[in-house]
């Protein structure tokens, strides 16, 4: 770690909590229907071609495009509902055909039923056709043997439909991620009690939770820790004890009161702290023993941006997961930013569309550590290199929430 005077950048930083992150050995099997926003422990091959047949892709006629050439109208001999097959074509026949059903042999084209004429048990095919038209291949979706779905990646809903239309009704993955969280600071009361002189209630216990929950971790809340040296190493020492993470919110600053830092040093080791970031400086990364931790600043956007930045890919990373940082996307300033700062900032930004659909970035106005309502109304961030100034219609570099864990 750098002298305590420095302040590590945040390409350091991400580097070093990376590289520290282990991704869970342990895995489980749970049934495909209980896998979403699971970790995929291995790559998922396709036993089958889906679909298992050619078929047809809407209600229709099946048709052999060699007999349409000589016939006006063919003669409707036989009837293929799906979860069905027919028959080879005679010559100057069709076969009526519902979307999925499989192709009959030599089959070559499919009308659908608003291009024809029904008279008796005569098909008047009322439009040229095209050979192949209105037929879904076999395997044109999933080709046997193939992957799927990568190892690492976390499953979606429509993950599980692409597993259970091979077959598969369990899937291999990591154990969840197991994270003890605690908050420190006398000050902190939780909603439903009163509060006393120079108290605030704790509101990022419900954020910190919530985040952690949709990475899909499994949280342990260890509550409010008094601010004392001994009840933080205490803490500590409990957090790490079955957890593969551990997770604080406040007292890592340089204050008289903040025991965070000194207590991690006692029970394990620092590796990082003090970041030259905006809002958010005094972040610190190490380890209680083997247990890798994270101490997030206790000002609510401090912490909410830290965590996205710096705990979120941590997260990931130890699932197993591989994409772990978000790209950019680029939008047009609203606003000017005339008063950079030495540390890199991430602002407070909502996104809208101007005239010709391009994206266009509004800041909140108060943009301080301790103004959460920003975090709830921003749908994004907008990142400031140190010393940047920004004029309106200047592009700058936006990060959604969703693609940072939120």
């Amino acid at each position: 770690m750098k002298n305590s005077q420095s302040l590590l950048s945040i390409d350091e930083v991400l580097t070093i909590l990376l590289d520290a992150a282990r991704p869970l050995e342990a895995l489980e099997t749970v049934a495909t229907e209980a896998a979403c926003g699971r970790i995929l422990a291995s790559d998922l091959r396709a036993t089958l071609d889906v679909p298992p047949h050619d078929n047809s892709a809407m209600d229709g006629y099946a048709v052999r495009i060699a007999d349409v050439g000589t016939h006006a109208s063919l003669h409707v001999a036989q009837r293929i509902p799906a979860g069905s097959t027919g028959s080879a074509l005679q010559p100057g026949t069709a076969a009526r055909i519902f979307t999925g059903a499989p192709i009959p042999p030599d089959c070559d084209a499919v009308v659908m039923q608003e291009d024809t004429t029904l008279n008796g048990e005569q098909v008047i095919l009322n439009k040229p056709l095209k050979p192949g038209q209105n037929i879904r291949r076999r395997g044109e979706d999933i080709a046997a043997g193939s992957i799927v779905l990568p190892a690492g990646k976390p499953l979606s809903p429509q993950d599980l439909g692409l597993a259970a239309s091979i077959g598969v009704a369990t899937l291999p993955v990591r154990r969840l991620l197991r994270v003890a969280v605690f908050f420190t600071g006398d000050e902190l009361v939780m909603p439903g009690q009163p509060l006393g002189a120079g108290q605030i209630y704790n509101s990022n216990r419900y954020v910190l939770r919530g985040l952690l929950q949709n990475l899909g971790c499994a949280v342990t809340d260890l509550g409010i820790v008094e601010d004392s040296l001994a009840a933080t190493r205490a803490a500590l020492r409990d957090a790490a004890t079955g957890h593969d993470l551990v997770l604080t919110c406040g007292g890592v600053s340089v204050g008289e009161e903040d025991h965070v830092k000194a207590a991690v040093e006692a029970e394990g080791r620092l590796d990082a702290w003090k970041i030259a970031i905006k809002p958010g400086k005094p972040l610190a990364f190490g380890h209680i023993g083997n247990t890798p931790f994270i101490g997030l600043p206790g000002n609510p956007v401090s912490a909410f941006i830290t965590f996205l930045l710096f705990a979120t890919p941590f997260i990931k990373r130890s699932q197993g997961q591989t994409a772990v940082q978000p790209q950019p996307l680029l939008a047009q300033a609203d606003f000017d930013w005339t008063k950079p700062d030495k540390r890199q900032e991430y602002l407070r930004a909502r996104i809208s569309r101007d005239a010709a659909g391009k994206p266009v970035a509004s800041l909140y106005p108060q943009q301080g550590s301790g103004v959460l309502t920003s975090c709830s109304w921003a749908s994004g961030l907008i990142e400031v290199l140190p010393g940047q100034s920004i004029g309106k219609g200047e592009l700058v570099p936006y990060y959604p929430l969703s693609d940072l864990g939120c």
